[in-house]
């Protein structure tokens, strides 16, 4: 198998965060916290979780002018390094908390498949219920079982691994720049090229969705409200 590059955007909501780096820590993994111009406060708290876990913190702040969200630019700078490492890339997002073994299955997962391009573990809430952005994996569990399925559907970065073959094929300096998030551009341009995305049905995350960025809520529970803020505020460009 081959090692990972583990890594995590972060944006504020730091309790929750330390949470996720704990996880990631504790296991052992060597992680790298891209911090997108979060508070002032909440930097100097990262900055002291960082000595106490021993992850790398990057401030964009440090490489660019550009306001949140940076994701492109996190992107093509893991995906650069990731590639002078001869690793595969590993992205765990800020909401997300894995178990111990969360990602040695993904590793292993990612080797045993042929031409695999995309690992992703499923994402449930505190009560085990499969939620956002997996809703469409409930019918696939009911049908399969606890498996890995191939799929040809989007697969979110919540807790996702990109291989090295796929990651030396498509370089993320061809993504638009007026996005925000690219993560159905990416798993739907993995199916393109021939790699094969899986979703793993048995190897499950707590996610606790939108925690960073809580207005993205108001999908959920005021939709016009969200739609017009996205529209009129050009926010959550997918």
């Amino acid at each position: 198998m081959r090692e990972v590059n583990i890594i995590m955007p972060v944006k504020d909501s730091i309790g929750i965060t330390e949470q996720a780096i704990r996880a990631i820590t504790e296991g052992g993994y060597t992680l790298t916290v891209y911090n997108d111009y979060s508070t002032a406060e909440n930097t100097d708290r990262l900055d002291f979780l960082s000595k106490q876990y021993g992850f790398k913190l990057v401030n964009l702040s440090d490489l660019t002018i550009h306001p949140s969200p940076n994701y492109l630019l996190v992107l093509q700078t893991a995906q650069k390094q990731t590639i002078n490492e001869c690793k595969d890339l590993l992205i765990i997002e800020s909401d997300v908390t894995v178990k111990a073994d969360t990602i040695s299955f993904m590793q292993a997962e990612a080797a045993k498949y042929e031409n695999a391009g995309i690992v992703a573990a499923v994402t449930e809430d505190e009560n085990g219920e499969i939620n956002f952005p997996y809703e469409y994996a409930i019918r696939l569990q009911k049908k399969y079982g606890n498996c890995t399925v191939i799929t040809k559907k989007r697969l979110s970065f919540c807790c996702t691994l990109l291989t090295l073959p796929f990651l030396k094929t498509y370089d993320f300096h061809s993504l638009d720049p007026e996005k925000n998030w690219y993560d159905v551009t990416i798993s739907h341009k993995s199916s393109e090229l021939g790699f094969n995305n899986l979703l793993m049905l048995s190897n499950s995350v707590l996610h606790r969705p939108h925690s960073s960025r809580p207005w993205k809520k108001l999908k959920y529970t005021n939709p016009l409200l969200y739609y017009w803020r996205k529209l009129t505020q050009h926010k959550d460009k997918i």
